[in-house]
């Protein structure tokens, strides 16, 4: 690095227009899709408001020590993570090549998602909603058998946006309407980056904020909806007894980490185009604490949604198996007196005074409102099949179905900037393509975005959700912790916390304070090698498997759980293995060299052997 007080521009480097673009970029950067299906899941499954307890404390001391590192050491160098950790240590320089890979691996399907949004957008315009009912089968006799056996969201989710497959080694062709998509979101991603920092400023006023203002137009709406409340009180009330559960620990703090988007190499490459002096203290807290507290504000109206379905679910319970006419019936009731909604009022009072006669009902079927609650949903999943589903029973379904899909392709949007300026900006600072190219060709990452879609289009074919499954999976988890591990050890230790503290003090002020220095030195480097540890120990315990869809399979509509053939697994190894193999081959490379270069110096001249003497010449 640096000595304390040079300046580091060799040459003129971009710059933000103001301190918001920056703020807005970041921000958008790390508040992605997870914010909103992720984190909501792992509240449902892991005891609501108790969920909050370990996901904060890795926020403090794992998640905002990182990304306060990662801008700093981007701010200080003014350069891409390629030539940040070239300068930290030479033997370090196959981290951010590592950072290069693991973006455009996540950039590749990660775009996927977007296409699939766009699909259900331009589909959000029909009256009725596509997935609202079962179309007519080939024969207009009646509805399609496939759609009628599950549901008409799952159907139009399954079939006709993915016309899915039954197994992982069935391919078939790309299904054009998805090509047609995926064309469309690397379109929209290559014009947003068309001139590098220039163009994301400008359009992070809008992607990064239209999701806050659709999330309080939801909120609002859905407060509204009768069964918020169950929604809300499910999220808010807590059950601590989770939290022996070693599994949620580590959800928690792999939650966080993905989260805040570090590891990528795109926070670096964002602080780059800072000015030297510059708080990049107060940027990350801020950062870090609005992450957060966005995904905790987002599962506010999702679990509001959730609980409106659920009721509506339960209420179909009783009115499908008319629960309420056989109690009214059968113990000679006045009608009107059972309802819906006292329903479980009377069964109690009924299962205390007439047990036996209770149990004898034959057409009574257990509705449980609980039961429909617990029922989780993540990822894709959430987004376009619970959520989907949600949105036909709400009034004015249309214009919610719009919303929800503009917010969503708003999210990744922003998070895409972040992942291709992690690559582009190292490409760049290497000087890999000659400046005689203008900006439109290369800032613009045309190149980048023409074969990150060519290598997408295995995500449209008939197989094409369980490779997106795959890389989600692998990708982003394994290659981040092993980078964010040496990222941390390579600053605290070769580099040196002494040299460090300097670096932050020329460019903030003042020196960091003991909790942070805490924090890099031994506690987060503890906890990112424990959660990597106990991650893979987690994942190496089971052989991977994939949910199929398959209308063949007996259970039908459940999806079948197949695990994995060899060649894929092989796959996943190489998808763990592939963008990490560069951190020991640099380092490698370096020690042999640096060896060579010795051993040439240490060879003296033979002064028996007339090339040894060097006289003088007239």
């Amino acid at each position: 690095m640096v000595k304390t007080g040079e300046s580091t521009d060799v040459e003129e480097r971009p710059k933000w227009d103001n301190k918001i673009q920056y703020l807005l970029t970041c921000i958008g950067f790390a508040v992605g899709l997870g914010n909103v299906w992720r984190f909501p899941y792992l509240c449902q499954i892991y005891g609501g408001g108790a969920f909050l307890i370990p996901y904060l404390i890795a926020l403090v001391f794992e998640g905002l020590p990182l990304l306060y590192m990662e801008l700093a050491i981007g701010q200080r160098l003014r350069k891409g993570s390629v030539g940040v950790w070239n300068s930290i240590s030479p033997y370090l320089g196959g981290v951010g090549i590592s950072c290069m890979l693991v973006s455009f691996l996540v950039g590749v399907f990660y775009n996927t998602i977007l296409a699939w949004v766009l699909w259900y957008f331009f589909h959000s315009f029909q009256e009725p909603l596509p997935w609202s009912q079962c179309p007519l089968n080939v024969n207009h006799t009646g509805y399609n058998e496939e759609c009628v056996a599950s549901t008409p969201v799952n159907y139009f989710w399954y079939r006709e946006t993915l016309d899915i497959t039954a197994d992982i080694g069935i391919s078939d062709s790309p299904r054009w309407w998805m090509v047609i998509c995926l064309a469309t979101a690397w379109s929209v991603v290559y014009i947003c980056l068309i001139r590098g920092i220039d163009t994301i400023g400008k359009a992070v006023y809008v992607t990064s904020t239209l999701p806050y203002l659709v999330l309080t137009i939801f909120l609002i709406r859905a407060l509204t909806l009768p069964g918020a409340t169950d929604g809300l009180i499910y999220l808010f009330t807590p059950d601590v007894s989770s939290l022996v559960n070693p599994q949620v620990w580590l959800d928690a703090a792999t939650q966080i980490f993905f989260s805040l988007s570090v590891a990528f190499g795109g926070l670096i490459a964002f602080s780059s185009y800072n000015p030297e002096k510059n708080d990049c203290e107060r940027d990350a807290v801020a950062v870090g604490v609005i992450n957060s507290a966005t995904s905790l504000y987002a599962s506010i109206p999702i679990f509001a949604i959730l609980g409106f379905k659920a009721r509506s679910n339960y209420n179909t319970c009783l009115n499908q198996y008319v629960n309420v006419l056989v109690l009214t019936n059968h113990f000679e009731i006045s009608d009107q007196n059972i309802t819906v909604e006292n329903y479980d009022h009377w069964l109690g009072y009924l299962n205390a005074s007439f047990p036996d006669e209770v149990s004898s009902l034959k057409n009574i079927r257990t509705c449980n409102l609980q039961t429909f609650l617990d029922q989780s949903a993540s990822g894709t999943g959430l987004a376009f099949i619970v959520f989907t589903e949600a949105v036909i029973e709400m009034p004015g379904s249309q214009v919610w179905a719009i919303l929800f899909f503009i917010m969503l392709f708003s999210l990744g949007l922003s998070s895409m900037f972040g992942t291709i300026e992690g690559i582009v900006t190292p490409l760049i600072d290497l000087k890999v393509v000659p400046k005689q190219i203008p900006n439109e060709l290369v800032t613009g990452t045309s190149v980048v975005c023409l074969i990150s879609f060519l290598m997408a289009l295995v995500f449209t074919l008939g197989s094409g959700n369980y490779w997106v499954e795959i890389f989600s999976s692998y990708v982003g988890s394994v290659p981040l912790l092993i980078i964010a591990v040496f990222e941390i050890v390579g600053v605290s230790y070769i580099y040196g916390m002494k040299r460090f503290g300097e670096d932050i003090l020329f460019m903030t002020g003042r020196r960091p304070n003991i909790f942070w220095r805490a924090c890099w030195t031994f506690i987060s480097p503890l906890l990112l090698k424990g959660v990597l540890i106990a991650y893979v120990i987690v994942q190496a315990q089971k052989y991977p498997s994939y949910p199929a869809w398959n209308p063949d399979y007996e259970f039908f509509p459940q999806t079948q759980m197949k695990p994995y053939p060899n060649w894929v697994f092989a796959i996943i190894v190489l998808l763990c293995v592939l963008p990490v193999i560069s951190i020991p081959l640099v380092a490698l490379y370096r020690l042999i060299l640096c060896g060579l270069q010795r051993k040439s110096s240490n060879v003296r001249p033979n002064p028996y052997v007339n090339d040894g003497y060097t006289g003088e010449t007239a």
